[in-house]
């Protein structure tokens, strides 16, 4: 035993001061022996460690696993009494929808007709009073034409020779009854002062009537004649002297007698029944002449009265196609009033008709989208769902995790 201890002690070799003996040595050589020993059994300890751990998480995860997937087929199978329970609704909804359509189609052709009927029947009475004021029209217009026959027949009698030829009270009346119309005028009409003139023609407008007077001293006038072919020229002057008496004093009775302030024009006419008898007078018996414009009498010839009641009858013509045309603007005025409101209640029914169209337009969209909603509807696959459905992508997701989770598995077990 000691010499195994002095064999331990004795110097085997020798680092600068440090001497190392045997036992130095043996004792280094044990513990690297029991080093080398120990690490590969750590090692294997530890290996063994982690494939447990792996073992366990695979199994932790092939739980999870089923688990997901007992999720995903309750979840697909709700989703399908969900899609059951749509598909019930849609279609009494749809039911529900085509009962409207129908109610609101039947509800809407009722009005329509009933308001078509109401615009029928306004149609008619505006197209009655249409024809009503159209007849008015006509009664106006034939009294134009009326008119303007009289306008010719006036144009006839002035053309007419042998009718200008006749003489006195005949005459005058004969001129102004050819010449006015039946109400213008009056022959032997009475004045508010008792006398009675040949002829009042009526003015128009309310203005005075005017005084024609058709005594003219035709005797006179023939003794001018006679003393002229048969007497000497004394004859002749006092014929001349007779006669201008004669007309100053008719000249002065008619200014006394017809001149009425208010009642008759200021001035009057004294009708000479001859042109030889007009010319006579005014180329001889120019102090008569301005005798009679003095007391505002006008002496006129045949000629010039139907002139002068052309001017008149012209005026009265004027006159009444006044009024007429004040009546034809009135029912035109009435009629375009009633144009308008036809063209009014017909706008509105164009409107109503273009609501209706407007309507039915919204209706045919809404069944279009139904009819396309049940398609859809009928086209879906309960038994896969869609790849673009949340649950699909997870359901995808949770099975490509799955593979990947029993390749890793596979990996580690082998």
């Amino acid at each position: 035993m000691n010499d195994f201890g002095s064999l331990l002690s004795q110097p085997v070799a020798q680092l600068g001061a440090s001497i190392f003996t045997l036992g130095h040595v043996l004792a280094v050589t044990l513990i690297g022996l029991a080093l080398v020993i120990a690490i590969p059994v750590m090692a294997m300890r530890r290996a063994a460690r982690a494939q447990a751990q792996i073992a366990e998480e695979a199994a932790s995860r092939a739980r999870l696993a089923e688990e997901r997937m007992a999720e995903i087929m309750r979840a697909q199978a709700e989703m399908q009494g969900r899609i059951g329970t749509i598909a019930e609704v849609f279609g009494s909804r749809q039911a529900e929808l085509t009962k409207a359509l129908s109610e609101r189609l039947d509800g809407m052709t009722s009005r329509l007709g009933h308001s078509i009927t109401e615009q029928t029947k306004s149609t008619h009475e505006n197209l009655a009073k249409l024809q009503e004021r159209l007849a008015v029209i006509d009664t106006a217009q034939n009294n134009i034409q009326s008119l303007a026959g009289q306008v010719v027949q006036l144009q006839h009698i002035l053309s007419n020779k042998q009718t200008r030829g006749a003489f006195g009270q005949s005459r005058m009346e004969a001129i102004v009854a050819d010449g006015l119309p039946h109400g213008a005028y009056e022959f032997q009409a009475t004045l508010s002062n008792g006398n009675r003139p040949d002829c009042l023609v009526r003015m128009p407008n309310g203005a005075p009537d005017l005084v024609i007077d058709a005594k003219f001293p035709l005797e006179s006038f023939n003794a001018i004649r006679a003393a002229a072919e048969e007497g000497g020229p004394e004859a002749q002057k006092i014929a001349a002297q007779a006669f201008r008496r004669d007309i100053e004093v008719h000249i002065k009775a008619i200014a006394d007698k017809y001149l009425i302030t208010g009642e008759t024009q200021e001035t009057a006419f004294m009708f000479v029944p001859s042109e030889s008898i007009f010319a006579e007078i005014h180329e001889n018996f120019e102090a008569l002449v301005q005798r009679a414009h003095r007391a505002r009498i006008v002496i006129v010839s045949p000629s010039l009265l139907m002139l002068s009641i052309q001017v008149i009858q012209a005026v009265l013509k004027d006159a009444r196609m006044r009024e007429q045309a004040h009546l034809i603007q009135g029912e035109v005025s009435r009629l375009m009033e009633d144009v308008g409101r036809l063209d009014e209640r017909v706008r509105k029914l164009q409107g109503h008709f273009l609501q209706a169209n407007r309507d039915i337009d919204l209706i045919l969209t809404s069944s279009e989208k139904v009819t396309r909603r049940g398609a859809k509807i009928e086209a879906l696959e309960l038994g896969e769902p869609a790849p673009t459905a949340p649950e699909s992508r997870a359901t995808a997701t949770d099975t490509a995790a799955h593979g990947r989770l029993r390749l890793h598995v596979v990996e580690d077990g082998e």
